[in-house]
């Protein structure tokens, strides 16, 4: 196990305060595709009610997850044209309206201009939609060479979190093992997405609304194997020097059991 040298971060509501702001366009253009499809559904969705059911999911995710709900069918290339359609609708709520996460900017200053450790982003929106965010609120300059993994772009087949498939992308084309790297998450698909390609996490809970929100979503990041969880980003100094303190401390373990075994 080597040392902490990348640190992966999502970017919705990690990064950027976007899913109010994307699920509002999301919402409405669910709600016409379940119309158009006259799917078997009670009431329509509110932005939060598909939040709360989606959360941490690219639309080609919650597509499918709807058509399963709601016993409808799409067939593929009709599938991408509304793939295309929701990411220009939220792309352009998030230039009108997309502010960066409490802390966020100050925290990236400090690790770009450390020049400690890669960053990359690790998201399952859109490419575009993920440069689009960093671009408006000022966090492009902190990520050169667009060093972004898009589940729903940078993939062969196209997915989303929870599946891991994006985090393994990443690691090999930054050429790193997962115990080098931290991932920064908020929510459950993108926390089991890292956990499960192996990747040592950092929980985020600041962009929920309330003390009782962020504390259920506290231990639910626990649950999935966050090693800290922070509720401001000026918490993050203290937990990524907790997890290298973990990680320095196996190394030891390792190389006495290792050098025992010389002996």
């Amino acid at each position: 196990m080597g040392k902490v040298t990348h640190l992966l971060f999502d970017c919705d509501n990690t990064l950027v305060l976007s899913e109010a702001i994307a699920f509002e366009a999301c919402a409405e253009f669910a709600n016409e595709i379940l119309v158009e499809k006259k799917a078997d559904y009670d009431e329509l969705y509110t932005a939060k009610t598909l939040l709360d059911n989606f959360v941490g999911q690219n639309f080609r995710g919650m597509l499918i997850g709807l058509m399963k709900k709601h016993r409808f069918d799409v067939e593929e290339e009709e599938l991408k044209f509304y793939v295309k359609e929701e990411e220009n609708r939220v792309i352009a709520n998030i230039k009108q309206r997309g502010k960066p996460c409490v802390g966020v900017n100050e925290e990236l200053e400090k690790l770009y201009e450390s020049g400690k450790y890669g960053m990359a982003i690790v998201s399952s929106s859109a490419f575009r939609r993920v440069k689009a965010s960093i671009e408006k609120v000022g966090q492009d300059k902190y990520f050169p060479g667009d060093p972004i993994f898009s589940a729903a772009t940078s993939l062969p087949v196209p997915t989303s979190k929870p599946d891991p498939a994006i985090y393994l992308h990443a690691l090999e084309v930054l050429g790193k093992e997962a115990s080098e790297c931290i991932a920064i998450e908020d929510s459950r698909s993108g926390a089991k997405s890292a956990v499960d390609a192996g990747i040592h996490l950092i929980g985020y809970v600041g962009s929920y609304d309330t003390e009782k929100e962020q504390e259920d979503k506290r231990e639910m990041l626990k649950e999935l194997g966050a090693r800290a969880v922070m509720t401001h980003w000026h918490e993050f100094p203290d937990c990524l020097a907790m997890i290298e303190e973990l990680v320095a401390a196996s190394n030891s373990r390792e190389n006495g059991s290792a050098t025992g075994k010389l002996c």
